[in-house]
């Protein structure tokens, strides 16, 4: 299973949640290979650079019970436009799902309407993934990235 609505859904639900409507918030939600989801909100601090995106805590759950991320999305309210946007995973983020390989799927705001999903490969994100120089060009493995 990969990126559908009941995992987009199950982002807005925390979300929801986490941060009563009219205050700004977002969650994350990931699908991991047996079809579970895990979800998850950023860490605000009064000290910004220890502050950690929406998606974090559900990548250190997976990786803790050991179950691999199959999808990923990310969500956050635009209060000054009343919406709730589709975040793309940052850099660091896309880094983080490195891990499960170039063929996880996130979310990415449709070019129409930022409000929207679409599902894109990491691989589609990233074509040219650093790491992979360090592998004969090809996307390292789960055990290359732990080691």
């Amino acid at each position: 299973m990969g990126l559908d609505q009941e995992l987009v859904d199950a982002a807005l639900a925390l979300m929801d949640r986490r941060w009563p409507a009219g205050e700004p918030g977002g969650a994350a939600a990931v699908r991991v290979a047996d079809g579970g989801i895990l979800t998850s909100v950023g860490l605000d601090n009064m000290h910004a650079s220890v502050a950690l995106c929406q998606e974090t805590g559900a990548f250190v759950q997976a990786y803790t019970l050991d179950r691999a991320v199959t999808a990923s999305v990310c969500v956050c309210r635009d209060l000054e436009h009343g919406r709730v946007l589709i975040l793309p995973p940052c850099g660091v983020c896309q880094e983080r799902l490195a891990l499960w390989g170039p063929e996880v799927e996130v979310a990415v705001p449709r070019p129409d309407d930022p409000t929207r999903w679409e599902a894109r490969t990491l691989a589609e994100l990233h074509p040219h993934y650093w790491a992979a120089q360090f592998n004969d060009g090809k996307w390292p493995s789960y055990a290359q990235h732990s080691e």
